[in-house]
C-alpha cells in the first residue's frame, strides 16, 4: 500500500509530483516553505526560504521511467503547533536510520523499476536528511552522479518541502537530452523517481540562474528581525489596524491577487478597474476587457523613500509605475539593493505580503515592483 503525507512532511512535494505523474491530465504542483527557527540554532543558520513548482502533462520534457516509495515514521526533526520551531534529533542516529533503512533502499528500488543501473544516472537531486550524507548514499546505491541538492543547500540553505523540486530543476538545467536524472524526497519515508530527459526543460535554466542573483547583507540583527526571530519596538507609528475585509476580498480578490486590470473601448489600460473608464472623455459606463499586469514590464515614473511611515525594513519605497501597455499604478517597491530606486529603472511585479494584521494573524497580499534584473551576488 502506498501512503503519502502531502502537507506535513519534507517530501510532500515529491509525493504530490509522483501522484500527478501516475494520474491523468495536466497538473501543477507548487511547494514553498518558510520554517521558523530559534535564533542561534543550527536550523536558523542552515534552513532557507524558497519555493518551486512543476507542471505535469503529456507534453513534458522528461519521462518517468520508474519509481519507488517507502513510508517510515522516522522522527528526525519535529515541530508542532505548541512549538513551531523545529527540534532536531541526534545527527548520528538520523544518519544511521535514514540512509541505510530509508533512502538507499528506495533509490535502489526506483532504479530497478526503471530498468537502469544506478551508475547510469547522470544527475541526482536527492534531498539529504543532513548535510554530508550523499557520500554514504552513493556508496550504498552505486549512484556516482553529483547530487545537485547538496550544492543547492550550500548555496541557499535547505528549502524544506521545495528543496527537491528546486534541485531537480537545477539538475535538468545542466543535463542533456537522453540523460537520466534521479529525484528523491526524504521525510517520514522516501519517494524516488528516475527520469529521462526528452528535451530542454522549460524554466530549468531560469531556476539555476536565480542561485547567483540577489542582495547579500551581513547585518545579523536585521536578519533576526526580518525572519521574526526577535520582536523589535517600532514605536507608535506601527500601532495601527490593518484589518482585511472578507467582503473586499470576495468582490475584488481575483483582480487583486491576479493583478488584473481593464482595457477600455479606446485601448487604454487601467488598474484597478472601474465602472467608468478613467480617460477624460468617457461619458458612460463601459465593460472593461481583462488585462493581466503580472507578466508585464514597467518603469518607474516617480519614487519616494519614506523614513517616517512604518515598514519592517526601512525606508518605505513607493512611487508611480508606468507599464509598457500604458497602465499607471501607484506601487510599493521591494528587493532593492544598496542604492535604492531611481526614476527610469526597469521593474517587474512580484506578489508579496502587503500587510500583516498582527492582532488577528491575517496576511494581506498584493503586487510590489521589484528590479527587472536582480543584481549578481558578490562573493
Amino acid at each position: 500500500m502506498r501512503t503519502a503525507d502531502v502537507a506535513g512532511s519534507r517530501r510532500c512535494a515529491v509525493s504530490a509530483l509522483r501522484d500527478a505523474l501516475l494520474g491523468r491530465g495536466d497538473t501543477l504542483i507548487a511547494a514553498g516553505e518558510k520554517r521558523p527557527a530559534t535564533a542561534g540554532s543550527s536550523q536558523h543558520l542552515s534552513d532557507g526560504d524558497g519555493g518551486a513548482a512543476a507542471f505535469v502533462s503529456d507534453r513534458g520534457a522528461a519521462q518517468l521511467l520508474g519509481h519507488a516509495s517507502l513510508s517510515h515514521d522516522l522522527v528526525d526533526i519535529y515541530a508542532s503547533r505548541e512549538r513551531p520551531q523545529s527540534y532536531a534529533y541526534e545527527e548520528r542516529f538520523v544518519r544511521d536510520a535514514a540512509i541505510g533503512k530509508v533512502i538507499a533502499p528506495t533509490i535502489e528500488a526506483a532504479c530497478a523499476a526503471a530498468g537502469v543501473a544506478p551508475s547510469e544516472i547522470a544527475r541526482a537531486a536527492v534531498h539529504e536528511p543532513l548535510a554530508g550524507c550523499w557520500r554514504e548514499i552513493s556508496r550504498l546505491t552505486g549512484v556516482t552522479a553529483p547530487n545537485v541538492a547538496a550544492d543547492l543547500a550550500q548555496a541557499v540553505g535547505d528549502l524544506g518541502a521545495a528543496h527537491a523540486l528546486f534541485a531537480f530543476a537545477v539538475a535538468c538545467a545542466d543535463a542533456r537530452e537522453g540523460d537520466l536524472v534521479l529525484l528523491a524526497g526524504f521525510g517520514s519515508g522516501c519517494d524516488a523517481m528516475v527520469f529521462q530527459l526528452t528535451g530542454e526543460m522549460p524554466g530549468a535554466r531560469e531556476a539555476a540562474a536565480l542561485l547567483s542573483k540577489g542582495v547579500a547583507f551581513d547585518d545579523y540583527m536585521r536578519f533576526l528581525s526580518l525572519t521574526g526571530a526577535v520582536q523589535l519596538d517600532w514605536g507608535v507609528r506601527s500601532e495601527f489596524e490593518q484589518k482585511a475585509q472578507a467582503t473586499v476580498l470576495e468582490r475584488y480578490g481575483r483582480d487583486m491577487i491576479g493583478f488584473v486590470g481593464g482595457r477600455d473601448a479606446e485601448g487604454n489600460v487601467q488598474f484597478p478597474k472601474s465602472r467608468f473608464p478613467v480617460r477624460p472623455d468617457a461619458k458612460a459606463p463601459e465593460q472593461l476587457e481583462d488585462v493581466r499586469l503580472a507578466d508585464c514590464t514597467a518603469r518607474i515614473v516617480s519614487v519616494t523613500a519614506d523614513r517616517l511611515n512604518f515598514t519592517p525594513d526601512p525606508p518605505f519605497w513607493f512611487g508611480l509605475v508606468q507599464f509598457d501597455n500604458g497602465a499607471r499604478v501607484m506601487m510599493e517597491f521591494t528587493d532593492g539593493d544598496g542604492r535604492g530606486f531611481s526614476v527610469g529603472d526597469a521593474v517587474r511585479p512580484l506578489l508579496r505580503i502587503k500587510s500583516r494584521d498582527v492582532r488577528r494573524g491575517f496576511r494581506t497580499y498584493f503586487w510590489k515592483a521589484a528590479p527587472a534584473d536582480r543584481p549578481t551576488i558578490e562573493g
